[in-house]
């Protein structure tokens, strides 16, 4: 490898990093760094997940609540998440708490309005046949909506993962006792370039390995949808 023989105490060669890798997140920190990161990230997610599709739907099928809040959520979702940590370390304190709701509250936004576009972009004749065939309430919206914003939803979910693993860093490395951004940061404080650049390395996978599934969930959710514009572009 062109990094073996590297000298630079900044980019350390690739073998120290991998013996740094697995002896911090294979042998020694996966429970107490890896495991509390995940779970953060995960019901932060989970949360802002079902706040945002349940909040998507209510405004996609209310134009009067999409008026009336249209600009609160302009304004709360253009706030940045580095300005919001002072307020939450200051009701939550520095624990689990703080980041869970610092990583539920930047990813709601892109899940909020991509349900609340995908909801109002509706085919106007499946609504109008729905309301023909009498097919109102929880059929309607399980059986019309959802499945028309489905495409919104997951693109907006998407977004929102990416939103979630950079704000659980930076939450960590501002206020934590554990987690992969605070061994992170606490390495280049101490100048551990290697275990720096296996935290680095870490995140990099965890990103890419999150990316996977997403994208063979996603596959299977809307195999419908990948289908239909398969068909279309055939024809």
């Amino acid at each position: 490898m062109s990094s073996s023989g590297s000298s630079s105490i900044y980019f350390p060669s690739l073998h120290q990093i991998m013996d740094r890798f697995w002896a911090n997140w294979v042998e020694t920190r996966f429970a107490s760094d890896v495991l509390p990161s995940l779970k953060r990230l995960l019901i932060g997610y989970i949360v802002a997940c079902v706040v945002g599709v349940g909040g998507g739907l209510v405004l996609g099928l209310s134009r009067i609540a999409r008026r009336l809040t249209e600009p609160l959520v302009h304004f709360f979702r253009s706030i940045p998440s580095a300005a919001l940590l002072p307020f939450a370390i200051l009701l939550f304190g520095l624990g689990d708490a703080m980041k869970v709701f610092i990583i539920g509250f930047v990813s709601l936004w892109p899940i909020l309005l991509n349900t609340t576009s995908g909801v109002d972009d509706t085919d106007e004749v499946v609504v109008q046949t729905t309301d023909v065939y009498r097919i109102k309430g929880p059929r309607r919206l399980f059986m019309v909506v959802l499945p028309a914003a489905s495409p919104h939803i997951i693109a907006g979910m998407r977004t929102s993962l990416s939103l979630a693993i950079i704000v659980m860093i930076i939450s960590e490395m501002v206020g934590s006792t554990n987690g992969i951004g605070y061994f992170t940061l606490q390495a280049q404080r101490g100048f551990a370039v290697a275990d720096m650049w296996s935290g680095i390395v870490l995140l990099g996978l965890l990103g890419y390995i999150f990316n996977l599934a997403f994208t063979f969930t996603e596959r299977r959710i809307l195999r419908w949808y990948h289908a239909s514009r398969a068909g279309a572009a055939a024809t």
